[in-house]
């Protein structure tokens, strides 16, 4: 009895000495990459991606494929319609493990669900009309009062018929 009232005072000092410095971990951060070479293109439409950097996107599937976008709208096409390319073997956006993008303004990649796009600007992908993809909504506001932005939207309110009116389908 003892050595457990002895054993529990020597835990409970060690605890209160702690200051709660190793009960309290902090969460782990993603780690976002784009890596693609000169021969990587683009699963909508068929052209090279590392010409224009600044437009890059890539999902990466749950049994392990990775497919690379010359542009947010090519990979919101994809995300909406993942059928449409039945060689990528994916039935749903539920088959999706990561989705990344790159901030138009750095050039860094950002988590794709968490970015901020900017629709009606006059930047102009290889794809044509686009949404440039930011990682904060300060930088979104800033690339949009510079190219007459119409609309600054999350990742959720990016429809499939947004993306078919961009390409001229509606």
């Amino acid at each position: 009895m003892k050595r457990i009232v002895v054993a529990f005072l020597i835990l409970s000092t060690l605890i209160l000495a702690d200051n709660n410095q190793t009960w309290n971990p902090k969460p782990i951060a993603k780690i976002y990459t784009l890596t693609y070479d000169k021969n990587t293109t683009c699963l909508v439409r068929k052209i090279a991606i590392y010409k224009e950097p600044k437009w890059v996107a890539k999902i990466e599937v749950r049994d392990g494929k990775t497919v690379f976008f010359s542009s947010p709208k090519s990979m919101f096409e994809f995300y909406h319609r993942p059928g449409k390319w039945y060689e990528v073997g994916v039935k749903s956006e539920r088959d999706f493990s990561k989705i990344v993008v790159t901030d138009y303004a750095t050039l860094k990649p950002i988590n794709g669900e968490d970015a901020f796009y900017v629709y009606g600007s006059r930047a102009i992908s290889p794809a044509g009309d686009d949404l440039p993809a930011f990682a904060t909504k300060e930088s979104a506001e800033k690339f949009s009062k510079k190219y007459s932005g119409k609309r600054i939207m999350k990742f959720d309110k990016i429809s499939d018929a947004l993306i078919r009116l961009l390409n001229g389908r509606i």
